[in-house]
């Protein structure tokens, strides 16, 4: 199995041209990010894809906002999921992942609008991951390993930093919850955080050690569902952020590390740590 890792949008605000050099130069495999809306963006984005080599990866939020909508309806939800696919298309997307549901849902809401978005993507042609998140239906490991005891065929974009704020501990205590829902990961966002945060304020310091090893942990778990399923290739997106995520410093906001910088060295950490997995297993 071979990890290929993508560049995220979320926090980028140069253009489009120039996400894709930084990706290029540092070893990213391609770049996840939500399909501009307008059709002319989108073209500009897969002529830069084409150019540059580069897979990408479509994101959809749904409930109008990455904060949802208090009041959307789960027909509001399916129609983000419709246009967010729509859009995505045009790009040649490996698959998309969806930030989607709301945590205020009874179960069988969710359940329901999981059930709907994967028939809507198959009429698309396309597979549809769910990222575990909070805010969202899938924001806490055991709602979620109830899931997809309902719904076989979900698949799940993984991001354990947000269980870690909603639980509040680090999720190598729910080793066996991890293991349950592991066979129906497909994506990874490899963010690091702790019981406090979704997001360290660098993965590199030695203070965060045992939370990076944390997740490389529930990693390793989700590594060896995807090759006992046959998978070659297993995706990961470094998704360090901004809005909140990145710590700063009080008074003058002025952000303690350089957010470009974690990702590109989770990335390349996390190429080193599944070159160490692989060979264990050799």
């Amino acid at each position: 199995m071979k990890l290929e890792n993508f560049k995220t949008m979320w926090g980028f605000e140069g253009d489009f041209k120039t996400a894709c050099i930084q990706a290029k130069k540092e070893g990213f495999e391609g770049i996840e990010g939500k399909a501009p809306v307008d059709n002319a963006a989108r073209e500009y984005w897969k002529a830069c894809l084409k150019k540059y080599d580069l897979a990408f990866i479509g994101e959809i939020v749904t409930g109008g906002d990455y904060v949802p909508v208090r009041h959307h309806t789960l027909q509001e939800h399916i129609d983000d999921v419709k246009r967010g696919i729509e859009n995505a298309l045009v790009l040649n997307p490996r698959f998309v992942t969806c930030i989607g549901g709301y945590d205020a849902w009874r179960e069988e809401e969710s359940i329901a609008f999981f059930k709907t978005a994967i028939a809507l993507a198959k009429r698309y042609d396309i597979e549809i991951s769910f990222e575990t998140h909070r805010s969202r239906s899938l924001f806490t490991p055991w709602i979620t390993e109830r899931m997809v005891q309902v719904i076989p065929e979900i698949k799940l974009t993984l991001d354990i930093s947000h269980w870690c704020v909603v639980s509040e501990r680090l999720m190598d205590t729910e080793l066996d919850t991890i293991r349950a829902i592991a066979p129906h990961v497909y994506h990874i966002h490899a963010r690091v955080g702790y019981a406090q945060g979704p997001q360290v304020a660098h993965p590199a310091a030695p203070e965060y050690k045992e939370a990076l090893l944390s997740h490389q942990k529930c990693w390793e778990i989700i590594w060896d569902a995807q090759g006992s399923n046959g998978m070659k290739i297993t995706t990961m997106t470094p998704e360090f952020g901004p809005d909140g995520y990145l710590h700063t410093l009080p008074f003058v906001n002025t952000p303690v590390a350089d957010l470009w910088e974690i990702n590109c060295w989770m990335a390349k950490s996390e190429k080193k740590h599944f070159h160490t997995y692989a060979q264990k297993g050799a």
